[in-house]
């Protein structure tokens, strides 16, 4: 793990970009980050990929938290603050941007075109994040049965997904996975 200057650079330019493909938060943007943490840039595992995930989601707050873990594996805590502000900043500015154009056009109907239009974008995005994360984690017919088994509970039911995590944790723990 280092934090030399030029890694600091590569974490600010890569998430800055990588935040203004996150259409539908930053979740919609797991399969790019795992790509360039993992298989580009080797900061991680897949395993240490699939856990800080994890991490993330567990933990209160907004889930744009994997990218602080992410910069901190890659470079400690300056990676950790310059991946975050990479990853947030600009996305604020252009929404901040974008938001009072679009306030103007409330009632245009390529607004509401555009709108339907990024309604399956975002769910292919986070289904996306979903299937490299299983792969990334599930590595036998019992793991996948058991994601599948979560995410078809998730899915059908209204069952707190904190409640669906702590079953599947105990079933990994208790080693059938």
């Amino acid at each position: 793990m280092k934090d030399d200057g030029g890694l600091l650079w590569s974490l600010a330019a890569q998430f800055a970009v990588l935040s203004l493909f996150a259409i539908g938060g930053a979740n919609a943007a797991v399969p790019e980050m795992h790509r360039l943490a993992v298989e580009i840039q080797q900061w991680m595992t897949d395993r240490q990929f699939a856990d800080l995930f994890a991490i993330a989601q567990l933990a209160p707050g907004p889930n744009v938290i994997l990218v602080t873990l992410i910069g901190y594996q890659a470079a400690g805590l300056a990676g950790a603050a310059v991946a975050t502000a990479a990853m947030c900043g600009p996305t604020c500015v252009l929404a901040y941007g974008v938001g009072r154009i679009w306030d103007r056009f409330r009632e245009a109907r390529w607004r509401r075109a555009i709108q339907a239009g990024l309604v399956p974008v975002s769910i292919g995005l986070v289904a996306a994040s979903a299937l490299i994360l299983a792969q990334a984690t599930g590595h036998s017919a019992a793991a996948f049965a058991l994601t599948a088994a979560t995410a078809a509970v998730a899915y059908f039911t209204r069952v707190n997904p904190l409640w669906l995590l702590a079953s599947a944790g105990l079933v990994g723990l208790s080693g059938y996975v």
